[in-house]
């Protein structure tokens, strides 16, 4: 077999180094891939709140002294940081856990049954992990800030 000529050989595109302050801006991340990369932010998050979250459940079942103190945390806030900033660090949480656990089972899915594993079904899977984890954050969160 002989080679192509140069000039039998298709165009295409060159690709050089990204100029990440004039490509990032413009590139355009697919849904699939915002939820992969929230899902590792959100299990960074709960990995190093654990401590914090231990504590806070460990205080809260010790008494009903503890638990009252606990709960004065986000009604009255601790020294100059007030209480509403504690119950968005609870929905901080709360988002990390939900999302985290969805997107997880969304990936367990695709590993499953790896028939499920396109395009189409990526974009509708992470579509839906946004929808279920915003929407549980957010009846949740009405719930720490008392609307109900």
């Amino acid at each position: 077999m002989t080679e192509p000529t140069d000039q039998l050989k298709p165009n295409r595109p060159e690709f050089r180094n990204i100029h990440a302050i004039k490509d990032l801006t413009t590139y355009r991340m697919p849904a699939a891939a915002i939820v992969s990369i929230l899902h590792r932010a959100s299990g960074a998050i709960l990995f190093l709140l654990l401590p914090l979250i231990a504590w806070a459940f460990g205080k809260s079942i010790l008494s009903e002294v503890s638990y009252a103190s606990l709960t004065s945390v986000f009604g009255e806030g601790v020294s100059f940081i007030p209480g509403w900033f504690f119950k968005l660090m609870a929905i901080a949480v709360i988002w990390s856990f939900l999302h985290h656990i969805c997107a997880g089972l969304r990936h367990l899915v695709m590993d499953l049954d790896h028939s499920k594993t396109s395009k189409s079904f990526g974009k509708s899977s992470a579509q839906v992990v946004f929808g279920i984890s915003l929407l549980l954050t957010l009846v949740l969160g009405a719930k720490v800030f008392g609307f109900y």
